[in-house]
């Protein structure tokens, strides 16, 4: 996680992250997401709101340990976030697919 965590440092950096939750909403449904990220923390109505749209628009959307997105970003209170279209999103989803492959081989 610490590999994906300096990533999104970056993108926040560069302008390829979107964050909170109306935002990252409006690039999603805007079709200038790739990705949406939620903190496992988000309310219930954010992650259905977030989720929902993802869902509809066949994009991915992943958990992140609590306030891992706050911290990786430098911005407090951060619960949702949508990445941009391009290479360094593609690496980060990388990183967070092998990561949910491990846990879920961890866990058998």
């Amino acid at each position: 996680m610490k590999e994906v965590s300096g990533l999104l440092g970056l993108a926040c950096r560069s302008g390829q992250i979107t964050l909170g939750a109306d935002l990252a909403l409006q690039e999603i449904r805007a079709g200038r997401a790739e990705a949406a990220l939620l903190d496992e923390e988000a309310s219930e109505g954010t992650k259905k709101k977030i989720l929902d749209a993802c869902a509809y628009r066949g994009l991915p959307a992943h958990m992140l340990p609590a306030g891992e997105l706050s911290r990786a970003c430098g911005k407090e209170g951060r619960m949702a976030a949508a990445l941009k279209k391009g290479g360094l999103t593609r690496r980060i989803l990388e990183l967070l697919n092998r990561s949910q492959a491990d846990e879920r081989i961890r866990n058998i």
